[in-house]
């Protein structure tokens, strides 16, 4: 289906999308059926960006963007809402664990569903009304933190113009603002000249990206990480530890050592979070902390990401050390 003309560039998508007949017909192990069944839990999509990345259906990028069988039954430790912010959100689309910083969720779309999102069982693809978004802000520049974060989905389907007049409403009582977006590595295209432009001349804004494996670092990739980072965007990474993805000491050092070299600093490396769908990706904590150990010791300060857990209580991320030793999860 050819994109409505009436759409702002960074909201065309014909061509950029890899449907379920192209995706069967190129990556063998496919299930029609399951790519359907699981579409109507939660989207199914990825950018012909990422898919060209993809070698097979159950590589490291397969995995996390085709759909599991077990993404459609519960299982042991499936926790709904599992970083407790349902509680914690004084306005619609605002989530406040923290006095010093809020959280807009200022859509529910992203380029690319990762199969183990922490908020899929969240997703109705609707976002803020404007006079939500409103309410949200005002909330926000209210409540005395000095710190906004942009999340989602993924703030970089807005449109630049939507994109700059939240982050002009924000200021100057939110005087920080950070933007997290998977786009640079699944959509790299969506970093545009005037995308960069416009984020350079509303700093301080803060760049968290999300890279799980190495070979998400293609060329276009790095382009455009480069291009935030020579404008002076600060670009940070937050991993999550997968099952089958990067579940594996050398991985992560590879991960690590090409996020250096583009300058992207190896910020957080997250416990996955046990939504109900993403069972398959989840590690075991003794074996994420063994894992971590080796990191500790082949990685330099700059490298070492930090290992967290979000825990559904909502009182945010804590290091899993920390939280194993208290024998505060299961």
């Amino acid at each position: 289906m050819p994109d409505d003309p009436t759409l702002p560039p960074e909201r065309q998508t014909a061509g950029r999308l890899v449907g379920r007949a192209e995706a069967l017909s190129r990556f063998e192990g496919l299930d029609a059926a399951l790519w359907s069944a699981a579409d109507r839990l939660f989207p199914v999509r990825l950018t012909r960006s990422w898919a060209e990345r993809v070698r097979r259906a159950d590589d490291a990028l397969g995995r996390q963007v085709f759909p599991h069988p077990a993404e459609l039954a519960a299982a042991p430790g499936d926790v709904p809402d599992p970083v407790g912010e349902a509680g914690l959100r004084p306005r619609p689309f605002l989530v406040q664990k923290h006095a010093d910083r809020v959280l807009l969720l200022v859509t529910r779309h992203c380029h690319l569903y990762c199969r183990y999102c922490f908020r899929r069982d969240q997703h109705d693809g609707r976002d803020p009304s404007e006079s939500e978004l409103n309410e949200a802000l005002d909330w926000a520049r209210q409540s005395g933190a000095r710190e906004l974060i942009l999340s989602g989905g993924d703030p970089l389907t807005l449109p630049d113009s939507r994109l700059f007049a939240i982050l002009d409403a924000a200021r100057p009582a939110l005087p920080v603002v950070r933007i997290h977006s998977r786009a640079p590595i699944t959509a790299p295209d969506r970093v545009t000249p005037a995308l960069v432009a416009g984020l350079r001349a509303r700093a301080p804004v803060w760049m968290l990206v999300h890279c799980n494996h190495p070979d998400e670092l293609s060329p276009p990739v790095l382009e455009a990480l480069g291009r935030m980072v020579d404008a002076g965007l600060p670009v940070l990474n937050q991993a999550v530890l997968l099952r089958g993805v990067n579940d594996d000491v050398d991985v992560l050092v590879a991960l690590s050592d090409a996020l250096l070299r583009a300058r992207v600093f190896p910020y957080y490396l997250h416990h996955t979070d046990p939504v109900p769908g993403n069972a398959a990706f989840r590690v075991d904590l003794e074996a994420g902390l063994r894992i971590y150990e080796a990191l500790r010791g082949r990685l330099s300060g700059i490298g070492l990401p930090r290992y967290v857990i979000d825990p559904p209580d909502g009182s945010g991320k804590q290091d899993v050390a920390d939280w194993v030793r208290g024998g505060r999860f299961g």
